[in-house]
């Protein structure tokens, strides 16, 4: 399951009664369907994955990089040497492109091509500062195992709407986690557990978990792109589909 809000968010979207819940297959069905259209439109990845993408260096130009998908963080850079590229001579200009300072510049042994290692966290977000919140909850497991698939939290339905939804995906220490059912009665959720490229390892009690914040404007489209999902069986508007296509062209990612 890859969604980018959350079930919660799309049955307040359609308006259906909390006790109905024999919808809930379908309308994750139709969440997933939805996430994956809206990447595969925009070319954009809109969660966040941790992985390492190797990098052509650009012989006319050998202190900037352009890189291969919309960066959050920066974690690492291997030259083409093997060696290491100090993080205080890197300067990020955009999500999409990074240049070298101090004299610094990309280097390689064999081949251009694929030299240059990035190692971060991927994903599209206009304001990355404020991409991940805090839930205000913390591991009441002691601790919680690398094998768990179960959460124990503090109060998995505090707030309006509730702070834990099935479909967020959950930070713990370096660790991605995603939520695939809540247990309000007993403050446990489900999950899938090192998601999105991370690793699942131990975390101690009392350890803060974040919840990652889609861009507002992705999650309205993905509820309007997922209730066309869920209805189209019954021919329902289809003159909106052209019009979500036309809405996502301007998040489309740009390559050169």
């Amino acid at each position: 399951m890859y969604t980018l809000t959350t079930l919660t968010a799309l049955r307040d979207h359609i308006g259906l009664d909390p006790a109905d819940t024999d919808e809930n297959p379908r309308l994750l069905s139709a969440l997933t369907a939805a996430s994956q259209a809206i990447e595969r439109h925009t070319g954009r990845t809109l969660q966040p994955y941790q992985t390492t993408l190797a990098h052509d260096i650009d012989l006319f130009d050998v202190q900037s990089l352009i890189l291969r998908d919309d960066l959050l963080t920066l974690q690492s850079i291997t030259n083409g040497d093997g060696s290491a590229i100090d993080l205080a001579d890197v300067i990020v200009l955009s999500d999409s492109m990074l240049r070298l300072t101090n004299g610094a510049y990309f280097s390689y042994s064999d081949s251009p091509q694929s030299a240059i290692n990035v190692t971060g966290i991927w994903a599209y977000h206009p304001h990355p500062n404020s991409a991940w919140l805090t839930s205000g909850d913390t591991v009441q497991d002691a601790p919680l195992s690398d094998s768990a698939t179960t959460l124990t939290v503090a109060d998995a339905d505090a707030g309006t709407p509730a702070r834990f939804q099935v479909g967020q995906l959950l930070r713990i220490e370096s660790e991605f986690l995603r939520v695939t059912a809540v247990d309000s009665a007993t403050n446990q959720l489900t999950v899938q557990r090192g998601v999105n490229g991370t690793t699942a390892s131990e975390h101690a009690s009392a350890i803060a978990i974040d919840i990652y914040q889609t861009p507002p404007e992705i999650v309205h489209l993905t509820l309007r792109w997922a209730l066309w999902f869920y209805r189209e069986p019954d021919s329902f508007n289809t003159q909106l589909l052209p019009i979500l296509l036309q809405t996502l062209a301007g998040l489309r990612r740009i390559t050169v």
